[in-house]
């Protein structure tokens, strides 16, 4: 092989020739010629990259044998040397699979980022690997997914023999291959991610800002993408121990907290999600969208409708003074805010008040954004709460004129329908919305009911049972992975056992003895009580299960069957035991 010195010459004179190759192209418009051009130009870039990736391990090889010499002992561990490039080389290693990108040779181009980054790793290449691995998987999710893509390996086998100006590459028997896009992709990311962390530029210090800057810069990329690509795969764990990764180094950085804060929502982590977000607020002074999030995890998961309405007026308060077109969703959430208050609200004139302050603001959000299908589903709400029954059917009307596919706007037209004693147009237009959304437990619910008072207890009774199956199917997962960190992780979907089983009791604690007497005097479901404790995993889905057994118990109780309305209440009683809604089940059921 040649020198390291010649190496060099010779892949910057295959770089300088791609160079002027793509300055100066063929005068002649003939597709042959312009085919020939672009494969010698992609050709010389090829070479110039396999003989700078080979010079570059060859200058590591070279160093390791110098060291060794000097020290008389070899160290298994890399040599930190640093072997610069120069900026030719640099373009020329790049420049290849972006020409092939560049004409639409996309598996060309996926091809060379593999071979380069299966090259051994020398000290000249870390900040090159990174560009090259985040730009692999930039490709891969863009324009080489679905049937066009392949695996690393599954290509065809090149029949030339191994060159002796090809850098060497990795081998050995355990080496992960990725099998599918999505492995490859998360792969990419997570070694793009590994190296953006080791590069991260800790020190606060005014001489390092620049570095600062560009590394974080960088790293802010590689989590974009990762956002994109983890939440789409629903694999919002891993990233939330990635963006824990970036909190180390992303002082004050309002996007990073940002995202770690959608995060937290996303894994339902409400509380925690909050404190970031009153960071990302601090620090984004004049951004309405950060205090608008706020507020809908306050209506949404906390329930903190005065804390949210205070977040909403702040979001208001930006948008007067900073306009950011988001003047209609700061009144409508003021107004979503008070309509449940005025819900919740057990006194008149607070009660009207709020009703009041929420159609004002519906009214102020519908001004500025007439075609907001939102406002007038809540303004549809706010008339419906209100018993105007005509007014929320004209709005939801109108409402689902704008959008048609509004699941909430469907659900609220049939029970206005119910409301209106029009029960056939309610099925039709219930047996419509299922057609588009079968997996609505809510709409199913409500098919359950106009069964149970319309065709008899018999017909909602498979109406009921098919809830519990796609419960099952939809939440099943979610609620053991929470339950297998507790040491009762039993089935619940026993609808039809006549045996329940025996409680455990050592969860009581002492001092509470003497009140559980007293309860047991009081209803049958102290009884059936282990812990006044929820369920662990998401309560949500709990929540829709306990409705779906109360249902049961109630068509149960319709046919006379009091044994299975019976079990159906215990096992509501097992997911929440002291719900006023068991207690109101069992006072029928007496």
């Amino acid at each position: 092989p040649l020198p390291c010195r010649s190496l060099r010459i010779v892949a910057e004179s295959y770089a300088i020739k791609g160079l002027c190759l793509e300055k100066v192209k063929p005068s002649s418009t003939s597709k042959i010629k312009q085919v020939e051009w672009e494969e010698q130009m992609g050709k010389c870039f090829e070479l110039a990259g396999d003989l700078t990736l080979l010079f570059l391990q060859e200058q590591d090889k070279i160093q390791q044998q110098i060291v060794t010499t000097l020290t008389g002992s070899h160290s298994p561990q890399p040599q930190n040397v640093t072997s610069n490039m120069g900026p030719i080389l640099e373009t020329a290693v790049q420049r290849a699979p972006l020409l092939y990108i560049q004409t639409g040779k996309i598996s060309l181009a996926v091809s060379r980022y593999r071979s380069m980054l299966c090259a051994v790793e020398s000290g000249g290449t870390h900040s090159l690997r990174l560009t090259l691995t985040r730009q692999l998987a930039e490709v891969l999710l863009r324009g080489y997914t679905g049937l066009r893509y392949s695996a690393p390996g599954t290509g065809p086998k090149s029949t030339k023999a191994m060159s002796a100006w090809k850098p060497r590459v990795y081998t050995g028997l355990n080496l992960f291959i990725p099998r599918t896009e999505n492995e490859e992709i998360i792969l990419l990311l997570l070694i793009s991610e590994a190296m953006a962390v080791r590069d991260a530029v800790l020190s606060q210090s005014p001489e390092f800002k620049e570095q600062r800057i560009r590394a974080l810069s960088s790293a802010t990329g590689i989590y974009d993408l990762l956002s994109i690509c983890l939440v789409r795969w629903g694999q919002v764990s891993l990233l939330h121990e990635s963006l824990e990764r970036a909190m180390k180094f992303a002082y004050e950085d309002s996007h990073i907290w940002l995202q770690q804060a959608l995060c937290l929502e996303s894994m339902g982590h409400y509380v925690h999600a909050m404190a970031v977000l009153k960071e990302v607020i601090r620090l984004l002074p004049n951004k309405v969208l950060p205090c608008l999030i706020a507020a809908k995890i306050c209506y949404q998961h906390l329930n903190l409708i005065n804390e949210g309405m205070e977040w909403s007026s702040k979001a208001l308060a930006r948008q007067n003074s900073n306009p950011q077109n988001l003047f209609s969703r700061c009144h409508l959430y003021i107004g979503i805010g008070a309509l449940y208050g005025a819900i919740i609200s057990h006194l008149k004139q607070e009660k009207e008040n709020l009703f009041n302050l929420a159609a004002d603001s519906f009214l102020k959000a519908q001004q500025s954004d007439p075609n907001d299908h939102l406002v007038e589903y809540y303004i549809a709400l706010t008339h419906a709460n209100r018993a105007q029954v005509t007014d929320a059917v004209t709005h939801v009307k109108a409402a689902l004129n704008l959008c048609p596919e509004h699941l909430s706007s469907l659900h609220l037209m049939v029970l206005l329908l119910t409301a209106q004693k029009q029960m056939n147009e309610a099925h039709v237009l219930l047996e419509s919305a299922l057609e588009d959304f079968p997996s609505s437990l809510n709409l199913m619910y409500v098919k359950a009911h106009l069964e149970l008072h319309s065709h008899g207890g018999e017909v909602a009774l498979t109406t009921a049972k098919k809830m519990l199956e796609l419960w099952k199917i939809l939440y099943e997962e979610q609620t053991q992975a929470h339950s297998d960190h507790h040491s009762e992780n039993r089935s619940v979907f026993h609808l039809y056992t006549s045996e329940m089983s025996d409680k455990d009791s050592n969860s009581i604690h002492a001092h509470s003895l003497a009140a559980s007497r007293v309860e047991q005097a009081m209803s049958e479901v102290a009884s059936t009580i282990s812990s006044y404790a929820q369920r662990p995993g998401p309560q949500h889905a709990w929540s829709l299960q306990l409705q779906v057994w109360l249902l049961l118990a109630e068509i149960y109780l319709s046919l006379d069957q009091i044994p299975d309305a019976a079990a159906s209440i215990h096992e509501a009683s097992r997911i929440f035991p002291l719900s006023y809604h068991i207690m109101y089940t069992l006072s029928r059921k007496s």
